[in-house]
């Protein structure tokens, strides 16, 4: 027993030396975003096509609406076959919209391709100017401070971001940070990092 307990503290204590010795940082990759004039006209043309849609379901459904209230008013005037005729029609209807919804904004939709056409390249962009200033600098480890990991804190001194922008050739105005960008603390914010050098 007291050799496997020997064993595993010698297993810590080397990989806890070897992580001391890599080097961190991490990048915004939301300040990142927002400062690439590409990123913000496709997220601006995204938008307005999400918009142009939602208007057109609306307007479809503002159809069905009348279409229910014009049966409900002549509801007791109808024969039994024409109510049915009149009720298969408005779930017809119903079922167009929500087929035609789920083709616009559903998983794997209209809005999602559309997506993927404009802001993958933008992003596969920051990926390789991510990966330059990690081999610039010799960094072992750049996290993206926006990811799922949560950073409950980080130093400034570890922030790659302008640097990324600098690659990408975006200027950053110090007007551009979000108050002092490296200086706050980032509490419950995305990414992880270890600022260890």
């Amino acid at each position: 027993m007291n050799k496997w307990i020997i064993g595993l503290f010698a297993v810590v204590l080397f990989f806890s030396e070897h992580a001391c010795a890599q080097r961190f940082a991490y990048v915004d990759t939301e300040y990142i975003l927002d400062l690439m004039p590409e990123y913000r006209s496709a997220q601006k043309q995204l938008d307005q096509i999400a918009e142009d849609w939602q208007k057109e379901i609306e307007k479809k459904q503002l159809d069905i609406d009348k279409m229910y209230r014009d049966y409900q008013a002549e509801q007791i005037l109808l024969t039994e076959e024409l109510k049915k005729k009149r009720e298969q029609e408005i779930q017809e209807k119903e079922k167009e919209l929500r087929e035609y919804r789920n083709q616009k904004f559903g998983y794997e939709g209209d809005l999602f391709k559309k997506r993927q056409e404009l802001i993958k390249p933008i992003q596969d962009k920051v990926f390789d100017a991510v990966q330059k200033i990690a081999k610039q600098n010799a960094l072992d480890f750049i996290f993206a401070k926006s990811g799922e990991l949560i950073m409950l804190y980080s130093n400034a001194k570890y922030d790659k971001s302008d640097e990324v922008l600098s690659e990408l050739g975006v200027a950053v105005n110090k007007g551009d940070k979000p108050g002092d960008k490296g200086a706050k603390d980032t509490k419950n914010q995305g990414g992880a990092k270890k600022d260890s050098r």
